[in-house]
């Protein structure tokens, strides 16, 4: 699996190459690597999808393995929280409307709820995932 955050894109990668490439929204800060708790960005790197949730609050969800022990380190030399639960989900909870509104997550990679369910049944835990900008 492959993030491009700057064309706003997840290309899922099968055997024999691109099986599909999915339209995404990010953090509302987009721009560069997370490093720190509420810094609303989406981390970039290697990481694994480790977990699902379909108690969601959104529609589903799977977990992305940041932070890494790079990016612990990294926080806590500056003596800050690296923060965590980066997860690739669907729609919102109650209260939040994105329809005119680019990279609303506060650090999240969202999709529709359509293609959340795809992913979900696709991509099982232990998959490798890169982020790239």
């Amino acid at each position: 699996m492959r993030v491009y955050k700057g064309q706003r894109m997840i290309v899922l990668d099968g055997p024999e190459g691109v099986l599909r490439t999915i339209p995404m929204d990010l953090g509302f800060a987009p721009e560069g690597h997370k490093q720190f708790e509420g810094d609303g960005r989406t981390p970039e790197g290697s990481y694994v999808i480790d977990r699902r949730n379909p108690e969601s609050l959104f529609h589903l969800s799977i977990g992305i393995s940041y932070p890494n022990e790079a990016d612990i380190a990294y926080a806590k030399a500056q003596g800050r929280s690296p923060g965590g639960d980066i997860f690739i989900h669907g729609g919102p909870r109650p209260g939040i409307d994105p329809t005119n509104k680019r990279d609303w997550t506060a650090g999240c990679i969202a999709v529709s709820d359509r293609e959340i369910e795809d992913i979900y049944a696709m991509v099982k835990n232990g998959t490798p995932i890169d982020i790239y900008s």
